[in-house]
């Protein structure tokens, strides 16, 4: 195999304590070309076993990526820095891009194919993917799922993204490339909040933004993204719906509540909004994802719900406690905007109105 083939050379970062004091372990695995070049860095303490050491105090990670990925991959996962993770220079094929945007993909999915199918070129960086053969991409999932720990949806999403390279952008057999390894999904039951665990959320957010944030999710059954998207424009009222821009720009309508209504007009008065329904602290900036995540949490944590809550959650409650109180399957179906019937069907196995009435068989036995 050619010098163009060979497969790239890994580093992989550790936290460790030598001598009482904090450094950085780097694990090359006795390369020669990377020892080279680690020997002629200042910061650097060779060892005799591999490795190298670099102490925490003066180690920047911007500055060790910029110096070392041009001749190998680094795996930085288990280092936890004080500051940001170098910036994303992401690489890829033309066309690729151009393709997911002509083809109406959603912003988020170009987003993630963009960033996974730049890991996957990275992986491969001095080969040529274009005569990389399914066994080699089945190894590069093998290694995310061994060694980054990936969850079974991230795989498939992955695989995903390089698939749409292989079959869409360069035209190759759906058949063949159908040989890369999938993760077989398990499809679990929906984690749903109490009434009463939602009531208490919303009872301790004193800050308006952050109860018409939380109560707007829950009460028109929204995905995180979907939330973040709104405009002033889709609140309308006088029909009492919130219109959103779903998965695949496929737009629906839900339930605006009358409570939340006051709410939201207050808060417009108090916050303005320029462009985004709710927006950060700069004025036409959308509002941070991970800042809705964590005002989720905190609430939850305040009033003393120990089990693990998440933004998905609240749609989840929202179709789940919908069922419980008469409302059909299919008028859920069009308010969460799912595709089949199936998908939502199975908030039939949460709820627990339809089971409460069912007699158990234990308790007739005497009547036999």
């Amino acid at each position: 195999m050619d010098n163009v083939q060979r497969q790239r050379e890994n580093i992989v970062l550790y936290k460790d304590k030598k001598d009482g004091a904090d450094y950085i372990r780097i694990e090359y695995a006795g390369n020669g070309d990377i020892s080279q070049l680690l020997v002629r860095d200042a910061d650097v303490e060779m060892a005799d076993n591999g490795s190298a050491y670099i102490p925490a105090a003066i180690f920047r990670l911007s500055d060790f990526y910029d110096r070392y990925s041009p001749h190998a991959y680094i795996d930085y996962s288990r280092v936890y820095v004080g500051h940001p993770k170098p910036k994303r220079e992401y690489t890829l094929p033309e066309g690729y891009l151009e393709l997911l945007e002509r083809k109406r993909y959603s912003p988020s999915t170009i987003k993630t194919y963009r960033a996974y199918f730049s890991d996957f070129m990275e992986y491969h960086k001095g080969r040529n993917i274009d005569r990389l053969k399914v066994a080699d991409i089945n190894k590069y999932i093998l290694y995310l799922v061994n060694e980054k720990k990936i969850s079974v949806s991230q795989q498939n999403m992955r695989i995903n993204a390089i698939k749409f390279y292989y079959e869409q952008v360069k035209g190759g057999q759906r058949q063949y490339y159908g040989g890369i390894t999938r993760a077989k999904e398990y499809k679990s039951l929906p984690e749903v909040l109490s009434r009463n665990e939602v009531a208490r959320i919303l009872a301790c957010l004193s800050n308006r933004k952050h109860r018409c944030m939380i109560s707007l999710i829950y009460s028109a059954g929204l995905r995180r993204s979907e939330l973040l998207n709104l405009t002033p424009k889709d609140i309308i009222s006088e029909r009492m719906l919130v219109r959103i821009m779903g998965k695949g720009r496929k737009c629906r309508y839900s339930l605006l509540s009358e409570k939340l209504l006051k709410d939201l007009r207050e808060y417009f008065k108090e916050y303005r909004p320029q462009k985004w329904l709710f927006e950060g602290e700069t004025p036409g900036e959308q509002y941070s994802a991970s800042a809705l995540v964590k005002i989720l949490k905190e609430a939850a944590s305040r009033v003393g719900i120990k089990h693990r809550v998440h933004v998905h959650m609240l749609r989840h409650s929202f179709a789940t406690h919908l069922l419980e109180q008469g409302t059909d399957l299919r008028t859920i179906q069009e308010l969460l905007g799912h595709n089949d019937i199936k998908t939502t069907s199975i908030y039939l196995h949460v709820t627990s109105a339809h089971k409460s009435s069912i007699p158990n068989p234990l308790d007739s036995l005497d009547d036999s």
